[in-house]
């Protein structure tokens, strides 16, 4: 019998749900349930879950970072993977735990293990499942923003757009600076806000030069920190995570704005 894992069985997916979907958007992580479930997994979000510490790994903690992590390694140890519908926490846990722990050959060994098995969500389905989403409508048009994690520290480009392309009436519509960063960037957005206005602001012209009714992303900070300059400059730009598209979830919002 093969191994729990194997594409042919329901791998165990602790689903890392991260801070922002917690307090700002849960609707991110009950779509990101429905598309693992859709994927054949067995899912389960661990409680003892927290923070993935990336504000205080960002602002040079390292001390203050490393029993956050510690604490997320062991909680999510048993299982197959860790997935989150987050580039920048994935990419926290995958790439920069290993770092946290380069002096202290015990937890460097569970870190690399764990980053070996953490996913972003639209990765995971596309590169690890081999998922197509079905039956999907949204007959509306969107472009795309590539969160800077997502998309330098995991490679999350292609799987996004793949996966949209099988919903039906969407109209993808490509933006330019796609790669730029939107100026969010954890707690640049507050060490630095002039300069992260200067960015959004620019990001926000692109967006709107579209003429799309959506903007989508995969990282709920980039999402929020574009929401709010589009808002304030008077756009009428709805904006969603992919996996609320995918999962179907934000038809009704964009029908009742129609």
């Amino acid at each position: 019998m093969p191994e729990r894992g194997n594409a042919q069985l329901s791998p165990r997916v602790g689903l890392f749900v991260t801070c922002l979907v917690d307090s700002v958007r849960p609707n991110v992580g009950f779509a990101a349930v429905e598309l693992l479930k859709a994927a054949g997994c067995a899912v389960e979000i661990p409680l003892a879950q927290t923070c993935c510490g990336q504000p205080a790994f960002n602002s040079g903690a390292d001390a203050a970072t490393r029993p956050i992590a510690r604490s997320v390694i062991e909680t999510f140890e048993p299982y197959d993977y860790l997935v989150a519908p987050s580039g920048s926490c994935a990419g926290m846990i995958k790439a920069h735990y290993p770092e946290l722990f380069a002096d202290d050959p015990a937890w460097l060994t569970r870190a690399r293990a764990l980053a070996a098995k953490t996913y972003e969500l639209l990765g995971f389905l596309v590169d690890v499942r081999g998922f197509r989403p079905q039956n999907v409508v949204c007959k509306a048009s969107a472009t795309y923003h590539d969160s800077c994690s997502g998309l330098r520290e995991l490679g999350v480009k292609a799987q996004p757009r793949a996966l949209l392309s099988a919903v039906e009436g969407l109209e993808l519509r490509p933006l330019e600076g796609e790669e730029t960063c939107c100026g969010f960037g954890g707690t640049f957005c507050v060490k630095y806000s002039d300069i992260s206005n200067a960015i959004v602001g620019e990001k926000a012209g692109n967006v709107v030069a579209t003429g799309a009714d959506m903007l989508l992303g995969g990282d709920l900070g980039c999402l929020l920190n574009m929401a709010g300059k589009l808002s304030r400059e008077g756009a009428r730009t709805r904006v969603f995570h992919t996996a609320e598209i995918l999962a179907g979830r934000a038809q009704k919002a964009i029908g009742e704005e129609a």
